[in-house]
């Protein structure tokens, strides 16, 4: 498998981001990735609402919600078994608490390459 190829275990995503343009595109690509399922939410509570009632195998979630950050969401997700990735548009300059520092993280604008890395990356994590 390639570095920015979709592990096919990959079938259910969730992407978190607070600009609807930016995870509707974001959806697109997943889809053009062949992942068979994508759930979009805009705000933490939604992204809740949709892990207990789906599957999801990876969770792409923007780093800053609004006036927030999305670290409390991201922990709940990977106590939950979920592979997660951070998205950011502020680059290495928003730094992660220190538990969150391996989760992959990529630039906005994103494409497809970077996000396929970047689940790759959190899949390669996983198996190690």
């Amino acid at each position: 498998m390639q570095s920015n190829e979709i592990p096919p275990t990959i079938k259910t995503v969730l992407v978190l981001d607070d600009n609807f343009i930016i995870a509707m595109d974001a959806e697109e690509i997943l889809t053009s990735l062949g992942v068979a399922e994508v759930h979009v939410a805009t705000n933490a509570e939604q992204a809740m609402e949709i892990v207990a009632a789906h599957a999801i195998d990876f969770a792409l979630i923007d780093v800053n919600l609004d006036s927030d950050t999305s670290f409390i969401i991201a922990d709940a997700m990977i106590a939950r078994g979920i592979m997660v990735g951070f998205t950011s548009g502020y680059g290495e300059s928003f730094p992660s608490p220190e538990h969150l520092r391996d989760v992959p993280r990529i630039d906005k604008p994103f494409n497809e390459m970077t996000i396929g890395s970047l689940i790759a990356a959190a899949h390669g994590q996983r198996d190690r």
